[in-house]
């Protein structure tokens, strides 16, 4: 494989930006990356921040961060990405960050926000007649400001077009790796989920505030919702039969859409997966080892 060109990610801050809304995604972001055969990884994305100004932003945790660039000098982006925060809502910040995104839409392939980070994209009018949605608690404030948005209080994130919103803070997470998992590739993104110990994909809808979460994102490609399975029964039978009934379909169809989807046969997958699995096991504690069991059966080529 040739050096690959990161696709660059953008993350609007501000004073008063959560700052798990930014600094999660970001950490998806960053961990996503692809093996060479020499074993070297290559990084999927570069990572920059962009700020009203240079100045050094403040979360509303406290945490600071500083901007790489700011709005008068940010580069072209493959991606923006708008975390939520109290900040965003006031009009200074508003004055100068609507129009900079105006400009910005017909130069950038997606625009997504985190959260609140939905009242930007709103009030710079990209969001009407799209769906969308946000944090369940800001829901009716969204739907009596910004009408013309067909707001769905019970999702945890929503693409329409090149716009995507999610809902509250750890829901970027989810919606990152639906990202990466659109750039690359299922097997990129179910590494990136693992190394982050995240589901995959979480289902169901934003009864987010209930707990515990009994939610998980409605799967739109049944074989990346299997590599999320594959990942969690790892001791269990795998062979070939068994995955091609848990897809609802046959044998043969089962195997060539896998190959088209993942790179490779089931049996190949699965055999990385348990390989990595089995280095994690070794690297523990003899006493934290012994309950590892087995990886069960590969399955047939």
């Amino acid at each position: 494989m040739g050096r690959m060109t990161p696709k660059r990610i953008g993350f609007f801050v501000f004073d008063g930006v959560v700052a798990l809304d930014f600094v999660g995604p970001s950490e998806a972001f960053n961990t996503a990356a692809i093996s060479d055969k020499d074993g070297s990884q290559q990084r999927c994305y570069e990572l920059i921040t962009i700020g009203v100004t240079g100045k050094t932003v403040v979360s509303d945790s406290g945490l600071r961060f500083q901007p790489d660039r700011s709005i008068s000098n940010a580069p072209v982006l493959d991606t923006l990405v708008v975390p939520g925060g109290g900040g965003l809502r006031r009009s200074d910040v508003q004055k100068v960050f609507v129009p900079w995104l105006k400009s910005r839409v017909h130069k950038t392939r997606r625009i997504a926000s985190v959260c609140t980070g939905i009242y930007g994209l709103a009030s710079a009018g990209l969001l009407d007649g799209c769906q969308a949605t946000t944090h369940w608690r800001f829901a009716k404030d969204m739907a009596q400001r910004f009408p013309r948005i067909r707001l769905n209080d019970n999702a945890i994130f929503i693409q329409d077009g090149q716009f995507y919103t999610s809902a509250g803070v750890t829901a970027g997470i989810d919606l990152s790796l639906a990202l990466i998992e659109e750039d690359y590739g299922p097997k990129v993104a179910l590494a990136v989920a693992r190394e982050l110990v995240v589901y995959l994909k979480r289902a169901g809808g934003q009864g987010q505030y209930s707990e515990p979460l009994r939610f998980q994102i409605q799967s739109t490609d049944r074989f990346s919702e299997m590599a999320a399975w594959v990942a969690g029964h790892l001791d269990e039978d795998l062979s070939v039969d068994v995955l091609a009934e848990r897809a609802s379909c046959s044998r043969r169809h089962f195997s060539r859409r896998f190959k088209e989807v993942f790179g490779g046969t089931p049996a190949h997958f699965i055999e990385e997966l348990r390989l990595t699995e089995a280095r994690h096991h070794l690297s523990l504690p003899p006493q934290q080892s012994e309950d590892s069991g087995s990886f069960g059966r590969v399955p047939q080529r």
